[in-house]
Order: structure tokens, then sequence, then C-alpha cells
């Protein structure tokens, strides 16, 4: 049971909007949006902070130039957007300007949040929104984006604006009610699962696979999302937002599903690193060097047993213990072969194996972040 508390508490709240809300029948529900501007109303009387993370350009696109193929191409997909967002965008507007809430449209890429001068520049421009009572309206710059180079969803990109704006919690509103120990589409006996105090394998393994037709990912993507909040300490609730007033029913009902996160807050680079989804690579270490990270200590290459990927100096890298589990990120000071030639050896090796003075850590300390459990 979801208590009033967690969002009530709440100073900053990201809200995102699946597809499946803002549209019906091909067409934007404009009815559920001026109902959900209620429950924005409410939550900002509280002094609550409110970041919206919207779907829909692109099948929104769809519906006004009228394209039935389900099976287009990344350009397609982009032009869709261009017109979709434009669509997406002027109901806003409307809407919140009736209600006399001023609004911001925000297009962001992966790099607005996966480079960190970018994210910086994107965090000071959402400080200042927030600052002037401005409600920041967040989409993915599909008309830009490709397959490489992209969230893939907007939960995932949700979760990413609540670590760039140290969100205190991650909304995710859908078509369903929340988090299931099995298909509920399937099993009619399914149980909600109320609250997840430890995101792992346990909680993909029992992930109903269920899409819809306007929507870009299932269950997977927000428990994707709810991970990467997690490790940067911001709590995540998923709930049934196709009703009026969604975030009025979910205090009132108490239902939906409580992703409570055990990671404390972080600040700054490291929180960065965190919530980071710009993986290069990993290092798989020795328990002596878990141990000495789990006292605050820095990486060093004597610890690393094992790499994988091709990452370059100042990637963000997984560090996995010697049991297999990831335990932390961090940015490394070394490329792959270099870390090839010096893994497993004195720190005084490195001058002679390399042939200049490098530096003692492959992770300082200041940019790695320990997972907590």
């Amino acid at each position: 049971m979801i208590k009033s508390f967690e969002i009530d508490s709440a100073k900053r709240i990201i809200l995102k909007i699946g597809s499946s809300l803002l549209i019906e029948n091909k067409k934007f529900n404009y009815n559920w949006l001026e109902s959900f501007i209620d429950d924005v109303i409410i939550l900002k009387r509280k002094k609550i902070e409110i970041i919206i993370v919207a779907s829909g350009a692109v099948s929104l696109g769809e519906a006004y130039l009228k394209i039935k193929n389900k099976k287009i191409s990344i350009t397609d997909k982009q032009a869709l957007a261009a017109c979709g967002q434009v669509i997406l965008m002027e109901n806003f507007m409307k809407a919140f300007i009736k209600r006399k809430i001023k609004v911001a449209q925000i297009l962001l890429t992966f790099s607005d949040t996966e480079d960190r001068r970018k994210s910086l520049n994107s965090r000071e421009t959402l400080k200042s929104l927030l600052k002037g009572g401005v409600v920041p309206i967040i989409n993915e710059n599909d008309t830009v984006a490709t397959d490489e180079l992209k969230f893939g969803d907007n939960d995932r990109l949700a979760s990413r604006v609540a670590q760039i704006i140290d969100a205190d919690l991650l909304i995710l509103l859908s078509d369903v009610k929340g988090l299931y120990d099995d298909n509920p589409k399937t099993n009619k006996k399914a149980k909600l699962i109320p609250i997840v105090k430890n995101i792992n394998s346990k909680s993909l393994d029992i992930i109903s696979h269920q899409t819809n037709e306007f929507g870009s990912g299932g269950m997977r993507t927000k428990i994707e999302a709810a991970e990467i909040a997690d490790s940067f300490g911001c709590n995540t609730i998923i709930c049934q937002g196709n009703l009026k007033k969604p975030i009025s029913n979910l205090k009132k009902y108490k239902i939906g599903t409580l992703f409570l996160s055990t990671n404390k807050k972080k600040r700054g680079l490291k929180n960065w690193v965190a919530g980071s989804i710009n993986v290069s690579g990993s290092v798989t270490i020795d328990s002596g060097a878990s141990k000495a990270l789990k006292k605050g200590s820095s990486l060093l290459p004597i610890g690393v047993k094992r790499i994988t990927g091709k990452f370059l100096k100042g990637d963000i890298i997984v560090i996995i213990d010697s049991n297999g589990k990831k335990i932390g990120k961090g940015i490394t000071y070394y490329d792959f072969s270099e870390l090839e030639l010096i893994k497993g050896k004195q720190t005084s090796h490195i001058k002679k194996i390399l042939g200049y003075e490098g530096r003692e850590e492959l992770i300082h300390r200041d940019y790695l972040f320990l997972s907590s459990k």
C-alpha cells in the first residue's frame, strides 16, 4: 500500500505520461489531460515542483499524416515526431494556459543527459524554469535521435531527468496498476506487488511483458527506470493513469507499486555517474579490491581480474565483484587496451609497462559510485 506521505513529502516530482494515456482512438485525449492538470494544481499548491515527461509525438504524427503502415523507417519516425510534437505541445499549452499555468517545452537527446557538460546545462535550464513557477514538459528529440543514440523509451528518459534535477520521486503513469507477480492479462489470479525494496534479477523475472499499440515498451522499461532512479536515491511509483485525476486516485486508493530506494541521496558527479545509462564496458575485480572499495578507497589496476568492452579514458564502466554481482560504476582513467596491460599489476610497475607515468587509480573514489545493496 502506497502512503500519501510518499507523494506529499516530496519537494520535486517527475510525472511521466505514457502514450496510451494521451491518445485515445488515435486522437489526443484532451479530457484526460484536463483532469491530470487538476492534480498538478493540487501538487503545486503544496509547493511541490513538477516536471512532466510526455510521450506520443510519433503516434500523433501518424494520425496527422494518416500513416497506417506500422513498419516505418527511423527517418520516417523522425518526420512523424516533428509533426506530432507540435500537436502535443499545442494541446498542453491550451490546457495549461486555461488554468493559468505557464509551461515550457524541452526536447532532450541522449547526449543531453549522458554528456556531463550538457547534463549540467540541462539542469540549469530546468532549475531556472522551476524557479519561475513554469512546468517543464519534456520529450525525447525524436527528430534527430537515432537507434544508436536514443533512450528507446520515455521511462528511461524520465529517470535520467529525475537524476539531473535531483528529484525525490518519479511517478510513471501507465495503463496498468503496477507490478504484478505474474502477467495479469493471462493470469487472473496475479497479485499486485505494493512495495519493492530491492530491484534485482528476481524483479525482472516476474515482469509481465505487456506492450500496447501506442507505447514503445512495457513493464520491463519501467523496472529499468526504477532501477536507474534507485541508484541515486530516488523513489519510483508505477500506477494506473488511464482514469480521471490519476494522482488523486493514487493517494485515495493507494493502488500501485512503490519502488523504495535503499541508496542514499548523492550530489554532483557521483549522482550523475550513478544514474548514467551510457556504459562502455566493465571490469571484474577480486575480493580484496571489493573490500577496499567498501572502505572508501579508489579502484587500482592491481585489483582488476578481467575486462570487457572497448572503453576509452573518461568513459563510464561497470564494476563487478568476484561473485559476478554489479556493485558500482565509475569513470575510468585508462582505456581498455592500457588496462589490459596493467591489470593485476603493482602501481610501481605501471610506468615501465606503459612507458609513461600514469595514474595510480583506475577509478578515483571521487568518480566512483558504489551501490549500498
